[in-house]
């Protein structure tokens, strides 16, 4: 008979597995009972007392048959040129990038990784369990993988919030101050752009002045990881102090307002970009530097280096975009009231800016230049009403709507309690200014 002949069917083995495995049972039933019965039967065992029985040993299993967990975070930063296949190619498939990154698609296109953006992966026993990586300040991708799916949403970053008070006294400028005092250049433009309807920080800063602020800190695994909200604030310039209180009215986003509930923001910004000093200002006559010859300036030209951002100084529509010999390359827009701005001898325009395009206030529009008629890098800016040139130093702006009647009792408790935790900062600045008195000019 051959080997083939001589080999059982599957229901042969089936059938005879199934008659050893009743045979077992049954033997396992007979011991059982005897043991139960021998154990039973004797005096011994019956009388023996607790103490007397003998001990049960414990061994500890050994070393291979725990099951060890480890679990790895890696923290990295996206490089230059990294895709999401470098950086999980390790851990799946191509297959299994393709169909993560089409489930991430609607949530955070994978195409979209920055480099410098951190992410966190984290490990198990070799094996991926998730991705973290930072979208921006606020929200983060989060990709797990659970029972062979991967799922895919968008949190907002876990942090730890804590209101600090800070405040210092005006040296030379804000920047110099919030640096003195341990703070980064983030929080003085947050500060400068609050006051930026009121306060001109180049203009108008004297030593002297001081500031207090009720900001937000994030913090992230123990560490400073930025600012949050800034809650309040105040500036004293030249003996006149200017209130900021953050507040919801209700609207589509929150506001500034002062202690009254009056509207920081106004119809138009003090200046249209950070400058280095007003080289020329606004006159009936003056000697044309290139064209040697008296004539008016109708402007006035702020002088800063080479790429400083400009800035719309109020809501309005591009109604030009150009570039001639004289002016270079040249903005114009209309505002509402009959007002209209130019900026003149940019280097370059901000991308999108064309004609019939709405800006809005603070919005980048340009960067200083020298293009055109000029003998250095300067904004040249202009304000006309009604067509008529005004100097745009003189001009009074209009506040925006202030706080509601339905939310001034809430608003009110807000002020108090946010003024008298800036008094008690303000205190210890004043102190501090009052001791150093000899010393300034």
């Amino acid at each position: 008979m051959s080997y083939n002949a001589r080999r059982r069917s599957p229901m042969a083995r089936n059938r005879r597995r199934k008659q050893n495995t009743t045979l077992f049972l049954i033997l396992a039933s007979i011991a059982l009972v005897l043991f139960l019965f021998i154990r039973n039967d004797n005096p011994e065992t019956l009388s023996a007392k607790p103490d007397q029985l003998a001990p049960i040993a414990f061994t500890e299993p050994p070393a291979d048959a725990v099951i060890q967990i480890q679990r790895e975070t890696i923290c990295e930063s996206v490089q230059p040129g990294d895709t999401i296949t470098a950086i999980l190619g390790h851990y799946f498939s191509p297959a299994e990038i393709l169909m993560i990154s089409r489930k991430s698609q609607p949530v955070f296109p994978l195409s979209n990784l920055c480099a410098g953006h951190p992410y966190q992966i984290e490990i198990e026993n070799d094996n991926f369990v998730s991705f973290y990586y930072d979208i921006n300040k606020e929200d983060q991708l989060v990709i797990k993988q659970q029972q062979g799916d991967f799922s895919v949403s968008r949190q907002a970053i876990p942090y730890t919030i804590k209101v600090e008070a800070i405040g210092g006294g005006i040296n030379s400028s804000l920047f110099s101050t919030i640096g003195q005092i341990g703070e980064t250049s983030e929080l003085a433009v947050r500060i400068m752009n609050i006051f930026a309807w009121d306060i001109d920080f180049i203009r108008d800063i004297r030593q002297g002045d001081y500031f207090t602020a009720l900001v937000e800190k994030r913090y992230r695994d123990g560490n400073l990881a930025g600012y949050g909200n800034l809650l309040a604030a105040e500036f004293n310039n030249r003996n006149q102090t200017y209130y900021a209180f953050r507040f919801d009215d209700g609207g589509t986003d929150f506001g500034y307002y002062d202690e009254q509930g009056d509207s920081l923001r106004k119809a138009f910004l003090k200046a249209p970009l950070s400058y280095t000093r007003i080289s020329s200002g606004y006159t009936k006559r003056r000697f044309h530097p290139v064209q040697n010859k008296w004539k008016p300036h109708l402007a006035i030209d702020y002088a800063a280096p080479i790429g400083t951002p400009v800035m719309a100084v109020a809501d309005g529509t591009i109604t030009q975009k150009s570039y001639d010999r004289f002016n270079g390359n040249k903005l114009r827009i209309r505002h509402p009231n009959s007002y209209e701005t130019t900026y003149i001898h940019l280097s370059k325009f901000a991308r999108g800016m064309k004609k019939g395009r709405r800006v809005r206030q603070g919005e980048v529009i340009a960067y200083v230049g020298t293009t055109g008629m000029s003998t250095g890098p300067h904004l040249d800016f202009r304000v006309f009403k009604n067509g008529q040139a005004i100097n745009p130093l003189k001009m009074k702006s209009s506040p925006a709507k202030p706080i509601s009647t339905a939310n001034k009792l809430a608003f009110a408790d807000v002020v108090s309690q946010r003024q008298e935790q800036l008094r008690i900062i303000e205190q210890h600045v004043i102190e501090i200014l009052t001791t150093s008195e000899p010393s300034r000019n």
